[in-house]
């Protein structure tokens, strides 16, 4: 019947003809007469059938396709690059319309025959874009009716895809016997070979890249609704654009799931009820063939009519009534507990997002009236350009390029093949070229690229040309600033080469204008965006792929994170806070951070949001977890991501697990606005610590000792002591203090840690100055100069004052190293330094008094001797005032005159 259907519509069209002109004839001598085939679809949905019905005319019928720019009927020598970019027009009519289903004759320019054509094509002339193909002949197997050189021989990563549609020559997989319409965006096609005892069955859908497409049949003899106990086929994509087709089993209307009992339950794929699959005997859909186009999701699968699996797979009735079921919805990608991709909740009204039908696959059906128009036809990666992050270009193998026919190489910018880049006016854009030398990357107002002039097309170069070129040991940097002036879009390629690169999109104003940094977190699947005040900080995350949500953590990984989720749910932006302690879904506890002038929103499936948050959450540290989260700018703040499917707000379960994350922390330099891999500090400041306990903790403490109790000893040895010490310890802390600056990539005053260090560092630089500067000692009997008792004060204030300071950089420094590490053991290394220092302190109360005594013992032996002309050292008691400091050179020999008190 269908075939009769097509011939009476054929042979309608030819009478049609022939009478709009009577006067034309022509010849039948062509071997591809009757030649009749499928065209390949590549862009713009188009589908098709043409056949060759003489020599100068062809007919085309079930014709579907969006329009473009300016499309022919074109002809080239082979169906590879440089073929079709110098292929001609071969007829006069235009296609500048959407076709919808429609059947015409097109005739041949007069000076042109089919031995000319190899390939006839479908193709836009502005952007060289093939919509779509078929190979004349036999040209595939090199028996075609032209002979090609060996440089225009067919690519073989151009021929058309392999297909099991038996009903023409050369059919490809995206053309049925059969259509329906399930929803506005959703259609379902299918072959029947009964005689095989299988069906191919296609689905196509206006959807996102994360969605699923589900179809199957319903249990006849179940007693439930018609999606228990179905069925049914999930298709889609996986996050590198490879479709997938699977055999699902649904035993409850819920996302599949493991019960305490291990019983699975819900939309679950066969293998999950029945264990591996080594033979395909339980996965009874074979993939076919799948792409994505012009926001188009369309996968291909062949299923037998009855399976040997007789308990998850329904049996078909081809000649009979069978209720049919389909749902679109967000898909989850594998994760570590579940390697399956699985369908969630299709949400949404019925007959919308999911539905059933009645369908008898042995009848005629064809209720697809045109293509489906996608709003969102840009499938390409979005790149947004920062002006602090260059952009680094690569050329790369061609796997998805967007405007086929393409060459074999073409430009990768930040690792994403030819992604559509957005920029905004104002902000210069730096690329880092490292493509080779045999690309010169240039920005232009032609789609095409490769030197516009030479096709005697003219163009407008906005930035880059023969010089911007270079290598990954030595890359070129191009900067270039879109102006007012420059259009909405633009181009970037490659100087020698066509269609290597693709579309600029040129915007008014962005995250880069509005945020003072920026930096891309690991992976540069996301950038960080931010602006300091003096009490608060705002933040934003632009995630640079497609996800149902994104997150942000402040930690060195997802555990012991305080996290910021951005999501978008029923169309309305979210971000809630979170603190993680675990890796399952009841340890993701949700916060009340204090979170103002928050945003969320999608964009091309990205997520990007935004808040402001104090730096110092405003409430004590024991009320509440969040409390903690304080974020100190002059310390590196450590990020990590995650992405996902979905998120919900209110019932976290294991669909909020993420499906992509950073592999390692970001320290994010929050004052200088860069950012450095996370690597372990700790051995360098621990490092620094030792050195500056050695320092305030020995050896400066230690020379003071000296100076203050060890004057009874016998010759100057008490100031060689103080000297050594004092400027050891000088040394000890000045070395320490530059592994402190190497750390911290600067200084930074705002630490309470960093103000005592410095204070103390310069009391301590002061004194070697003071000592060098101190006033001769006055003759002996008189009177001590005011010079010289001022600089006994301010020696002794300034050396205990450093040595106080010192020990409180010691206690400070440990508390920073455990707010920045959580070190478990720093409590108890404060708790040691706080011991040491108390022994000290009962060391000095002991000196202290055996230094009284000595002094009251001496002063009782004066009670009989009057101290008379005695010369000393310059051996004065620095930490006293109760003895005048008498300078004298050390060799001198001391003149003791002794008077008796009463004669």
């Amino acid at each position: 019947m269908y075939h009769t259907l097509r011939f009476l519509g054929f042979l309608f069209t030819l009478i049609l003809q022939c009478s709009a002109d009577p006067g034309s004839s022509c010849s039948k001598t062509s071997s591809l007469l009757d030649f009749e085939s499928e065209i390949e679809m590549f862009q713009h949905q188009l589908r098709g059938v043409i056949k060759v019905l003489d020599d100068c005319s062809f007919w085309v019928s079930e014709f579907d396709m969006l329009p473009g720019s300016d499309v022919h009927w074109w002809g080239a020598a082979g169906p590879d690059f440089a073929n079709l970019t110098t292929g001609f027009v071969i007829s006069n009519d235009k296609l500048n319309k959407t076709y919808k289903n429609e059947s015409f004759v097109v005739r041949l320019k007069s000076n042109l025959t089919w031995d000319q054509i190899g390939v006839l094509a479908v193709w836009d002339i502005p952007t060289a874009s093939d919509f779509g193909h078929v190979v004349l002949g036999d040209l595939r197997n090199g028996s075609g009716n032209i002979s090609l050189s060996p440089d225009l021989a067919p690519s073989p990563a151009m021929e058309p895809n392999s297909s099991t549609v038996r009903n023409r020559a050369g059919g490809v997989p995206t053309m049925f016997e059969n259509c329906k319409v399930l929803s506005p965006n959703y259609r379902v096609r299918w072959t029947l070979s009964a005689d095989e005892d299988s069906i191919d069955i296609g689905l196509e859908a206006a959807t996102g890249t994360m969605n699923y497409m589900a179809f199957g049949w319903a249990d006849p003899k179940s007693s439930h609704s018609p999606m228990q106990q179905a069925d049914v086929a999930v298709t889609g994509f996986t996050e590198d654009g490879m479709p997938f087709s699977d055999d699902y089993y649904i035993t409850q209307y819920s996302e599949c799931m493991i019960d305490k009992n291990g019983l699975v339950l819900g939309v679950c794929p066969d293998t999950m009820y029945e264990g591996s699959d080594p033979d395909g005997l339980v996965n009874n859909t074979r993939l076919v063939y799948g792409h994505r186009k012009d926001g188009v999701s369309f996968v291909r699968y062949q299923r037998p009519l009855k399976s040997i699996d007789k308990k998850y797979d329904l049996p078909v009735n081809h000649t009979g009534n069978m209720t049919v079921i389909w749902a679109l919805g967000l898909i989850r990608p594998p994760d570590a507990l579940r390697p399956y991709y699985l369908p969630q909740n299709h949400g949404g009204p019925m007959l919308v997002t999911y539905g059933h039908l009645v369908l008898n696959v042995s009848e005629h059906v064809n209720d697809c009236l045109g293509p489906l128009d996608a709003d969102d036809k840009e499938d390409q990666d979005l790149i947004i350009a920062d002006a602090s992050v260059p952009l680094v270009v690569v050329s790369g193998p061609a796997m998805h390029y967007p405007n086929p026919p393409y060459p074999s190489k073409v430009l990768y910018i930040n690792k994403k093949e030819a992604p559509f880049l957005r920029v905004e006016r104002g902000v210069p854009v730096k690329f880092s070229i490292q493509a080779g030398h045999d690309v010169a990357l240039y920005i232009t107002s032609d789609p095409l690229g490769g030197n516009a002039t030479l096709r005697n097309v003219s163009e407008t170069i906005y930035a880059g040309g023969a010089s911007a070129q270079g290598v990954l040991a030595s890359p070129m940097e191009l900067v270039w600033a879109p102006d007012r002036n420059t259009p909405d879009q633009v181009y970037y390629q490659s100087l020698y080469t066509q269609k290597m690169g693709w579309k600029i999109q040129v915007v008014d104003g962005g995250l880069s204008d509005m945020y003072n940094n920026s930096v891309v977190l690991d992976d540069q699947q996301v950038t960080l965006f931010w602006t300091l005040s003096e009490d608060s900080i705002s933040i934003a995350a632009r995630g640079e792929k497609k996800s149902g949500y994104l997150a942000i953590g402040f930690g060195s990984g997802m555990v012991n994170t305080y996290a910021y989720v951005g999501w978008i749910d029923e169309g309305i932006g979210r971000v809630n806070t979170y603190w993680i302690d675990s890796k399952d879904a009841s340890s993701v506890h949700p916060t009340n951070e204090t979170l103002s002038h928050v945003r969320c929103k999608s964009e091309n499936g990205m997520i990007t949001f935004e808040f402001t948050r104090p730096l110092k959450p405003h409430c004590s540290r024991a009320e509440r977890q969040e409390c903690n989260n304080i974020v100190d700018p002059t310390t590196p703040l450590k990020v990590v991501w995650a992405m996902g499917a979905g998120w919900s707000g209110d019932h976290l379960s294991e669909r909020n697990m993420h499906s992509a994350t950073s592999s390692r922390p970001v320290r994010v330099l929050l004052m200088r606005g860069s950012a450095e891999a996370e690597q372990d500090l700790r051995p360098v400041l621990a490092v620094h610590g030792f050195m500056m306990f050695l320092a305030w903790g020995i050896l400066l403490p230690g020379g003071i000792l000296a100076a203050r109790y060890l004057k009874h000893v016998k010759g100057d040895g008490w100031f060689q002591i103080h000297v050594y010490l004092q400027y050891s310890g000088l040394a000890i802390v000045l070395l320490g203090f530059l592994f402190a600056v190497a750390e911290l990539r600067g200084l930074y005053f705002s630490s309470l840690h960093v103000k005592f260090g410095i204070t103390a560092i310069f009391l301590a630089c002061v004194q070697p100055v003071n000592a060098s500067l101190r006033p001769k000692r006055t003759a002996n009997g008189e009177v001590v100069s005011p010079k010289r008792l001022a600089w006994e004060y301010l020696h002794v204030i300034v050396g205990r004052s450093a040595i106080i300071l010192g020990i409180a950089a010691l206690i400070s420094g440990m508390k920073h190293l455990g707010d920045r590490y959580g070190g478990e053991n720093v409590e108890g290394l404060n708790w040691a330094l706080i011991i040491w220092f108390l022994l000290g302190a009962l060391m000095v109360l002991y000196l202290e008094y055996r230094e009284r005594k000595r002094e009251k013992d001496r002063n009782s032996e004066r009670s009989s001797w009057v101290l008379g002309n005695m010369e000393e050292d310059d051996s004065t008691d620095l930490l006293g005032t109760s003895n005048t400091e008498k300078e004298s050179h050390l060799s001198q020999i001391l003149e003791v005159q002794l008077q008796p008190l009463s004669k």
